[in-house]
């Protein structure tokens, strides 16, 4: 009796996560994000005020960290979103050799890139050359390197800020699935960060090239960068932008600067070159991080 009861109760659990994730594969995943990028900029008082309360109260928002913490100030619920923090609330680390988090978030996963293949969750793996849109030149440059697939819930601080110093290079649009990037789904959808729409952000930095990659989901209506604002290409294939040859208009950005925001919570994948940074003893699969504190150090 005792050796059948736990899986008694698993089973209603196991059935409701497969329930969830296979009503994913049928939604209209772009649609259902339209939908949502036009609730979440509504501007009548009654409706936004609900819904920013109600997003307050149910993930416990800390609004004493943002620099307008009266809720009823915000334009909108996108506004409230990616609202900005106080100057100290997240703290930049200042020493040279160390890496600074992109965000706050949990991390998913973290380590090498073993034989051209990430981590995703036990039994899924997935190739670096797919998540890098197929560009086969990007994927040598990350070839036998280093990752960290960092979760943003809706209670995060939802803007992206550089973890070091860096030159951007190159910019890709994927286009893709938007299913969630939940725990759950990671779990049990295959590929998963290959297969979602996402921007791909190139640097050159003092630890070598960098990459920043912000991955789409179900119900994240559109991913901002500071430079080119919203990216939203028409066409449905990869879409390229290289910045190398537009000296007049270069993206330098410092550590800790702001490069791009999320409407809507998502994902952010960093990717370093061979031996090129040791991530921290603490940074583990389901510890929490927050922007700026040290998550690496230069190698």
């Amino acid at each position: 009796m005792n050796q059948t009861e736990p899986s008694r109760k698993e089973f209603p659990q196991k059935l409701l996560e497969g329930l969830f994730v296979a009503l994913q594969y049928l939604l209209p995943h772009h649609f259902l994000s339209a939908l949502m990028h036009k609730l979440t900029r509504v501007e009548l008082k009654p409706v936004k005020d609900m819904i920013i309360r109600s997003i307050v109260d149910w993930y416990n928002v800390n609004l004493q960290e943002a620099m307008e913490s009266d809720p009823s100030r915000y334009r909108s619920f996108n506004d409230f979103f990616t609202r900005a923090l106080r100057p100290d609330a997240r703290p930049v680390t200042q020493l040279a050799h160390e890496i600074a988090s992109p965000a706050d978030g949990t991390l998913s996963q973290a380590g090498d890139i073993e034989s051209g293949y990430l981590f995703q969750a036990k039994g899924h793996d997935y190739a670096l050359f797919e998540l890098l849109g197929g560009d086969q030149e990007m994927t040598s440059l990350f070839e036998e390197g280093h990752f960290a697939t960092i979760y943003l819930s809706p209670r995060d601080y939802h803007r992206l800020h550089m973890p070091l110093a860096g030159k951007l290079r190159k910019m890709v649009h994927v286009p893709g699935r938007l299913f969630s990037v939940n725990e759950t789904t990671c779990r049990k959808v295959p590929r998963l960060f290959a297969r979602n729409e996402r921007v791909i952000c190139l640097f050159d930095t003092e630890a070598g090239p960098m990459a920043m990659i912000l991955v789409g989901a179900i119900f994240v209506s559109s991913i901002e960068t500071v430079w080119a604002g919203t990216v939203t290409p028409t066409r449905l294939r990869v879409s390229s932008w290289d910045y190398n040859q537009q000296q007049p208009d270069s993206v330098d950005l410092e550590k800790g600067e702001e490069m791009g925001r999320f409407n809507m919570g998502s994902t952010v994948i960093l990717l370093f070159g061979k031996d090129a940074v040791e991530w921290s003893e603490t940074f583990t699969p389901g510890s929490p991080v927050k922007m700026g504190r040290a998550i690496a150090e230069l190698t």
